[in-house]
């Protein structure tokens, strides 16, 4: 689109992400602006599971993670070869939605982002309902192939979007990237820059 950038239409299948189970098809636009900015995306899904069955799995996590005795805490997820204690797998599961936003935020046509893995994740004990963890991620830099340390700042509740806030030291781009509160949701959602942890 001239001045503005280029539009990308997208047809794609989803899978569970703990099952592999097919979840359904979506539609999407992402439009990727000619000025430094997240691409701008469009998306309408069908799903296989019905809302119920969506929220049920998001509750039974959430339980589980609220049962807890102590505050969560852990390293190097996945390990050296791959594998997730059961214990850390709701803490990897919450990486992954997490980090999801900050990918989003970070990609341009030509760089994309994948969760290599949690280097360390501490559970903050609050006195309402949310669940809040401060994680430190490393994501996979395609086509440079560069490891990226960020921190995470992550807290939900069932029902709601995740909400990130998050820094990321980046090198090979010069400059050290954060954002305010934002929500990690398909949707997407606006960040604000210059955020403290």
């Amino acid at each position: 689109i001239p001045e503005l950038g280029h539009k990308y239409y997208l047809q794609f299948s989803t899978e569970d992400y703990r099952t592999g189970e097919d979840a359904g098809s979506c539609l999407a636009t992402v439009l990727y602006p000619k000025k430094k900015s997240p691409p701008v995306v469009s998306i309408k899904c069908s799903h296989t599971k019905d809302q119920k069955e969506i929220q049920e799995e998001d509750n039974r996590l959430y339980q589980k993670i609220r049962h807890q005795t102590k505050p969560i805490t852990g390293n190097n997820i996945p390990d050296s070869y791959g594998n997730i204690e059961p214990a850390l797998e709701p803490v990897w599961a919450l990486a992954v939605a997490g980090s999801s936003s900050i990918m989003w935020e970070k990609s341009t046509e030509t760089l994309g982002y994948f969760l290599a893995q949690v280097k360390s994740v501490r559970q903050w004990i609050r006195k309402d309902d949310f669940i809040e963890f401060d994680y430190t991620i490393l994501l996979h830099e395609i086509p440079t192939q560069e490891i990226i340390s960020c921190h995470m700042r992550l807290t939900w509740l069932p029902g709601r979007p995740v909400k990130v806030k998050h820094f990321c030291a980046s090198t090979s781009h010069g400059t050290d990237e954060g954002s305010g509160a934002e929500s990690g949701s398909a949707a997407g959602g606006s960040a604000e820059k210059g955020a403290n942890f």
